[in-house]
């Protein structure tokens, strides 16, 4: 058992393990700690001591995909629909810089109301206010890519959720795993900070597979990685399956830190609805990041992405109130700046043509 200890310390200093390592931590229950303490080090080391927040708007909850894991799904017919308009997406994050967030991360279903023009209209908007604006809107053309990075978008969001292609077609019908990552490719080509990121826990997932995603988020570069649990849905075919575990979920996390030192990682909402204490947990076993949400009214509760899902009936002045006063606790600071992989870059004149 020794050995794993050994494994922990290669990673912490070196960055770097085998997928046969990495399985042979995952599997290991007795060192749980001094991994998480690890890669708790490495957070601090490279990412210093400040949480960066960005407020998250989940703008839309309607989507053309029918992922098997997901309660907006299509073909999901007992949640009630609803999208704002661009105007209001901007007015929220409008009172968002008011709460003091300098990035908002703007969120929905595949919904084909917003066109490129729509989309461009909010983000030249948002970046007006001095914000960094974050999409996490799905598969895209290059084309529509291209489009929001002109625009002013800084960071795009679009998780893998399983490296394993066999699997992911089996959650995620009448989609392309190729085509998931071409998304990735044509992102960091455009020069976005590009983020990633699978669940832990779907059917049929084994502990190869997570492996093999942590090897996956090296290998492509990413700048953020999510890392959840699954937690079954309800209104889904996969309603009755056992979903994740949070330690597993944690240990993921852990070892995507050790391996990719100074990526922006959140501590995700979904970790919290596992454990009552599962994002400030997870800000001690390598995290850096928290996104509140500052959606409003019952919108919130719409966006029912998995049941059980934290703060729905919180405002957004609360939320900011509320996670400040847990990271403070902790011994931590709110970062103050927009939160860029490599602060430099803030000051950088991004290209607007393809690589």
């Amino acid at each position: 058992m020794d050995n794993i200890l050994d494994l922990i310390k290669k990673a912490e200093y070196t960055n770097d393990l085998t997928k046969a390592e990495i399985i042979a931590i995952l599997k290991d229950s007795q060192y749980n700690q001094e991994l998480f303490d690890s890669a708790d080090k490495i957070r601090k080391k490279y990412m210093g001591d400040e949480v960066h927040l960005r407020g998250l708007i989940e703008f839309s909850n309607i989507c053309k995909r029918n992922c098997m894991y997901c309660g907006l799904r299509a073909g999901n017919k007992n949640v009630k629909r609803y999208r704002l308009m661009p105007d209001e997406i901007i007015e929220l994050a409008r009172k968002g810089t008011e709460y003091g967030y300098r990035t908002f991360v703007l969120q929905s279903g595949e919904d084909e109301f917003y066109t490129v023009d729509k989309m461009k209209y909010i983000i030249s908007n948002i970046k007006k206010m001095n914000a960094a604006v974050t999409i996490s809107i799905g598969e895209k053309t290059y084309e529509e890519y291209k489009a929001y990075r002109e625009a002013g978008a800084d960071r795009y969001l679009i998780r893998i959720e399983t490296t394993d292609k066999k699997l992911y077609e089996a959650m995620d019908p009448f989609m392309s795993h190729e085509n998931r990552k071409r998304c990735l490719s044509d992102l960091k080509k455009l020069g976005y900070e590009v983020g990633s990121g699978c669940l832990v826990g779907l059917p049929n997932q084994n502990i190869g597979s997570l492996a093999e995603d942590i090897l996956f988020f090296k290998e492509i570069g990413a700048d953020m990685i999510g890392i959840g649990p699954f937690i079954p849905n309800a209104d889904t075919p996969l309603k009755d399956e056992m979903g994740g575990e949070f330690y597993l979920s944690l240990k993921v996390m852990a070892l995507t830190r050790l391996l990719l030192k100074d990526i922006n990682i959140p501590a995700t909402t979904a970790m919290e609805t596992l454990n009552k204490n599962g994002r400030i947990i997870a800000l001690q076993s390598g995290a850096n990041v928290v996104m509140p949400n500052i959606t409003e009214g019952e919108y919130r509760e719409l966006y029912a992405l998995y049941p059980g899902k934290i703060c729905i009936n919180d405002t957004p002045a609360h939320c900011r109130s509320c996670i400040t006063g847990k990271i403070t606790t902790i011994g931590r600071t709110i970062g103050k700046n927009k939160g860029f992989r490599n602060k430099e870059r803030e000051k950088e004149v991004y290209p607007t043509t393809s690589c």
